[in-house]
C-alpha cells in the first residue's frame, strides 16, 4: 500500500524524482525536442495545489501534483494533473491509478470541480490509465509543446460519489 508525502517541489526528494521524470521523458520523447519546465514551488502549495511523493515501503518511487489553473469555459474550478510519474520498476502494480485517485481527492479538497491533464501519444499506458479513471479526450486547453492529447474529468463533490466523467 503506497503512502503519500506532500512536499514542496524544491525539496531534495521531490527534486530528485522530478529530475528522474524529466530525464525519462527526454529519453522517450518521439515528437521532436522535449521541453523541460521546472515547476514553481508556489504553484503546488495549498490552496493553489499540492505535490505528492509516492512512498512504497520506505522507498520514494514516484511523484505527481495538481495545480489550480484558469476556470473552464463553463466557469468550473479546474485543477490540472502534472508530473505524474513512477519509477519503471514499480509499474504494473496499480500505483499510478492509486496516485491519480489521491491527486483527485486532494484537488477536490481544494475545491476542484473538474480535473484536466495533457499528455503525449507516445505515453500509451498513461492514456490508458486516464481513460480507465474516467477522463475523456477534449480539445487543447493549453499550449504545452510536449502535449498532443488533452483530457478532462468532472469531479463529483457529493458525499457519496467522488469522481465521474
Amino acid at each position: 500500500m503506497p503512502t503519500y508525502r506532500a512536499l514542496p517541489v524544491d525539496h531534495p526528494l521531490s527534486a530528485r524524482l522530478l529530475t528522474e521524470y524529466f530525464t525519462s521523458r527526454e529519453l522517450g520523447f518521439t515528437s521532436g525536442t522535449y521541453t523541460t519546465v521546472r515547476p514553481a514551488r508556489a504553484t503546488f502549495e495549498p490552496p493553489a495545489g499540492v505535490f505528492l511523493v509516492v512512498q512504497d515501503d520506505e522507498d520514494a518511487v514516484g511523484c505527481g501534483g495538481v495545480r489550480r489553473i484558469a476556470p473552464g469555459p463553463d466557469g468550473a474550478v479546474r485543477y490540472e494533473v502534472k508530473h505524474l510519474w513512477l519509477q519503471e520498476r514499480t509499474r504494473g502494480r496499480g500505483l499510478g491509478k492509486a496516485l491519480l485517485l489521491e491527486l483527485e481527492r486532494r484537488a477536490a479538497e481544494l475545491g476542484a470541480e473538474e480535473m484536466v491533464l495533457d499528455t503525449n501519444a507516445s505515453l500509451a499506458a498513461a492514456a490508458g490509465l486516464y481513460a480507465g479513471a474516467g477522463y475523456v479526450g477534449v480539445e487543447p486547453y493549453n499550449d504545452n509543446p510536449n502535449a498532443n492529447r488533452w483530457f478532462r474529468k468532472v469531479i463529483d463533490r457529493s458525499p457519496i460519489g467522488r469522481a465521474s466523467s
